[in-house]
């Protein structure tokens, strides 16, 4: 695999990027620019990233070793549970579960992780959700919290 192959990468997601990102508008106007900026200008620095190295790339990267490509499919099915899951199961459950998940998928005690996504996703709940006021979902602890 070269450079080249994640340039090419990196300049379609950025077209999806940009695709997905077109119609985004706030139903009222409070900030000059508007929601829709944030993601085009972040495909734009992907989209010329991706560019130069399709350009410039030469680099050869190793294969990756026996299993890397299973756990790396893994993750991604992770990560797409975790989107499918984070409305429903609300932050709290839907982040604990899958930090579990990546935390054994790199080899972590089951009590290291556990502890470990227990303590980040109520953090990061109070942080977001009570502190800087982000609604988060709460799902099934709706009733609790």
């Amino acid at each position: 695999m070269t450079d080249r192959y994640l340039g090419v990468a990196a300049i379609v997601f950025a077209a999806l990027m940009v695709w997905f990102g077109w119609g985004i508008e706030a139903p009222f106007s409070y900030e000059p620019v508007g929601p829709r900026a944030f993601p085009l200008l972040l495909a734009l620095c992907i989209g010329l990233c991706g560019l130069w190295l399709v350009i410039k790339g030469k680099f050869q990267a190793p294969a990756n070793p026996p299993g890397t490509n299973a756990r790396i499919a893994l993750m991604v099915v992770y990560c797409l549970g975790y989107a499918l899951l984070f409305g429903p199961l609300g932050f709290i459950v839907a982040t604990t579960v899958v930090t579990i998940l990546i935390g054994r998928l790199f080899g972590g005690a089951w009590g290291k992780v556990i502890l470990g996504g227990v303590v980040m996703s109520v953090f990061f709940f109070v942080l977001f959700d009570r502190v800087l006021d982000v609604v988060l979902p709460l799902g099934i602890l709706e009733f609790v919290l």
